[in-house]
C-alpha cells in the first residue's frame, strides 16, 4: 500500500477502506505541500477540492464588515475540510489558511461527488461528520451566549489542550503559535482582555505562553476554573470525577 493510501485510511471518512479501495482512491488525491501562513482557498472563492490534512494546522476564519478576523475553528491531521451541506454550485464562506507548514490531500470535488453516489457507506460516514460539526457549532454558539470573556478564554484552551495538546509528564504542550490577537478573534472579545486573562493565567502558574504554542501545566485547575453552567461539558467531568 503507498503512502497516500496509509494516509488516507488514517482518515474518518475512509477508514474500513480495503487496500485496493484505498489506492484507486489515493490515486485521484492531489498531494500539497504548503508554507506557513498560506491560503488554500479564501471566503468567497468556488469549492474545487475536498482537502485531508495530512500534517500540520489548518485554520478557518472570516472577515466581518469592519475587517475584523472572526476564527471559526482549527483543523489538525486527520480533519477534512470544507464540510458544507450540499457542493453545487457551493462557494466556501470561510478563508483557509495554514498556521504551520501543512501536508495537504486534495480531492477534486466533482470526484469526490462521484465516490459519494457509489458508496453509500461513505454518504453516511459523510453524513455523520456533517452532524457532529452541526453540534460543534452548537455548543459554541451556547457557550458564547452563556459565558464571559474569562469562562470563554479558558473553555477554548481547555478544547485546544484536549484536541491538539500532548502529554508530557502532568503538562500538555499545545503547538500552536497562536496569538493573543487570534485567540481574541476566537472568543470575540478585545485583545487588551484576552492579554490579561493569559497574563493572569501565567502568573498562577497555570498556562505558559510562547511563539510555538502554550503550555497547561495543569489542566485540572485550568478545568476548575470554568464557571459551573448546567450544560458545560467541563463541569459535567469534574461532577464525575468528585462523584467518583
Amino acid at each position: 500500500m503507498s503512502h497516500s493510501s496509509h494516509l488516507l485510511c488514517s482518515f474518518p471518512l475512509f477508514q474500513g477502506l480495503t487496500a485496493d479501495e484505498a489506492a484507486q482512491i489515493a490515486r485521484l488525491t492531489v498531494p500539497r505541500l504548503l508554507p506557513r501562513r498560506m491560503a488554500v482557498f479564501r471566503e468567497g472563492d468556488e469549492v474545487e477540492s475536498i482537502y485531508f490534512v495530512a500534517n500540520g494546522l489548518i485554520k478557518t476564519s472570516r472577515t466581518d464588515e469592519k475587517g475584523n478576523e472572526q476564527i471559526y475553528s482549527f483543523l489538525k491531521q486527520g480533519d477534512m475540510f470544507p464540510l458544507t451541506g450540499r457542493f453545487d454550485a457551493e462557494v466556501s464562506p470561510v478563508t483557509a489558511t495554514t498556521v504551520v507548514e501543512t501536508s495537504l490531500l486534495a480531492l477534486p470535488l466533482r470526484t469526490f461527488e462521484q465516490l459519494l453516489a457509489g458508496s453509500p457507506d461513505l454518504a453516511f460516514k459523510m453524513m455523520g461528520l456533517m452532524s457532529s460539526k452541526i453540534r460543534e457549532l452548537q455548543d459554541k454558539l451556547l457557550n458564547f451566549n452563556q459565558r464571559g470573556v474569562e469562562d470563554r478564554g479558558i473553555s477554548f484552551l481547555i478544547y485546544l489542550a484536549e484536541h491538539f495538546g500532548v502529554k508530557r509528564g502532568e503538562e500538555v504542550v499545545v503547538p500552536i503559535p497562536i496569538t493573543h490577537q487570534e485567540l481574541a478573534s476566537t472568543i470575540g472579545f478585545a485583545r487588551e482582555s484576552v492579554s490579561r486573562l493569559l497574563t493572569s493565567l501565567r502568573k498562577e502558574g497555570i498556562v505558559q505562553v510562547s511563539r510555538k504554542g502554550f503550555v497547561v501545566s495543569n489542566l485540572q485547575a485550568l478545568k476548575e476554573k470554568v464557571c459551573v453552567k448546567e450544560n458545560c461539558p467541563h463541569c459535567r467531568s469534574l461532577q464525575g470525577v468528585r462523584q467518583g
